[in-house]
């Protein structure tokens, strides 16, 4: 298993995985496929473009033709591509169903008819719904998603199990909480508090800030994932966590202190439709049965991630991006 399609290997997630296979295992060969729409920045791996093991391709899952010759020059598969963003799936459902759904249906059929030793489908906990104050997600949690986002994910996960139920084809499942690091496109919540504060601008809120999120480093998420893709019980669904629970509130606040600012520089707004209210993940199958467990402490890794975009801001400057 030496040869990789990563697909959405220019975002945030897919790069660092990406970074991180190529460093690990140095004779294995990458081909990123990303159709760098507003969240692929292939900026994110400028480092290793002139690896010889690896290659990009301009394109998209939703390319029939393209998504089958890829495929068939691969021995696994890594599905990253996805629209991901709340808030953009509540104004603009379709985009996501085509990507997320009809997208990942391609993938699969291609590795249906090609054959392929895994397929490994990145998820979400936002499959789940929302949960109460004390309760977690675990693998036989029932899908319920609150969202047009976390509703396309759930079906793209449907379908990858109806894949390995009907077909044989040698599928996983991940589904991991918040990720927060470098290379984290400005939209979420911790790039885009930041980036706000740099522009002298208030942060916004949604309601009253108490919803619960679980956080995990993205470098952890991609040991986990490399973990899954080479020691996964095929057929399997495994839940990566980070046990870092902390309200919008409190991030919030780390931000705002880590950058010198006061409480007076949040702007609280009316809340987002469908907001769900706790995400909390019970990891102690990928524990248990993989050895995996999360290695950076929040504390720690949400200063190196200040720390990145701050560093990214004043090189933008110098070298004339905004």
């Amino acid at each position: 298993m030496k040869r990789l399609l990563i697909t959405g290997g220019a975002g945030f997630i897919g790069s660092c995985f990406i970074r991180h296979i190529l460093k690990k295992y140095p004779d294995y060969k990458v081909i990123n496929l990303d159709a760098l729409t507003y969240a692929g920045n292939i900026e994110n791996l400028n480092d290793i473009k002139d690896n010889p093991n690896y290659t990009f391709v301009k394109g998209n899952i939703c390319d029939k033709k393209l998504a089958r010759d890829l495929v068939a020059q691969v021995d696994c598969v890594v599905n990253f591509a996805a629209e991901s963003h709340v808030d953009r799936s509540i104004i603009a459902p379709e985009i996501f169903i085509e990507t997320n759904v009809q997208g990942t249906l391609n993938l699969l059929q291609a590795c249906k008819e090609i054959g392929i030793e895994r397929y490994l489908q990145i998820s979400t906990d936002e499959v789940y719904g929302s949960l109460g104050k004390t309760d977690y997600f675990t693998e036989k949690t029932p899908i319920a998603p609150n969202s047009p986002y976390s509703a396309s994910k759930a079906s793209a996960d449907l379908l990858v199990r109806a894949y390995f139920e009907t077909y044989a084809l040698p599928t996983l499942i991940t589904r991991c909480s918040n990720n927060y690091g470098p290379f984290q496109y400005p939209e979420k919540l911790i790039p885009f508090f930041i980036s706000q504060l740099l522009k002298g601008e208030k942060v916004p809120v949604y309601g009253d800030g108490l919803n619960v999120r679980d956080w995990l480093y993205v470098y952890d998420h991609c040991e986990a994932i490399d973990t899954v893709l080479h020691n996964g019980k095929i057929g399997e669904i495994y839940n990566i966590g980070g046990h870092n629970e902390k309200t919008n509130l409190e991030i919030t606040k780390i931000i705002l202190s880590a950058m010198g600012k006061d409480e007076n520089w949040i702007n609280y707004v009316e809340d987002r439709l469908g907001h769900d209210k706790r995400y909390a993940i019970d990891n102690t199958k990928i524990q248990t049965q993989l050895g995996w467990k999360p290695s950076v402490k929040f504390e720690d890794g949400i200063k190196l991630t200040i720390e990145w975009y701050l560093e990214t801001q004043r090189m933008n400057e110098v070298n004339g991006k905004r």
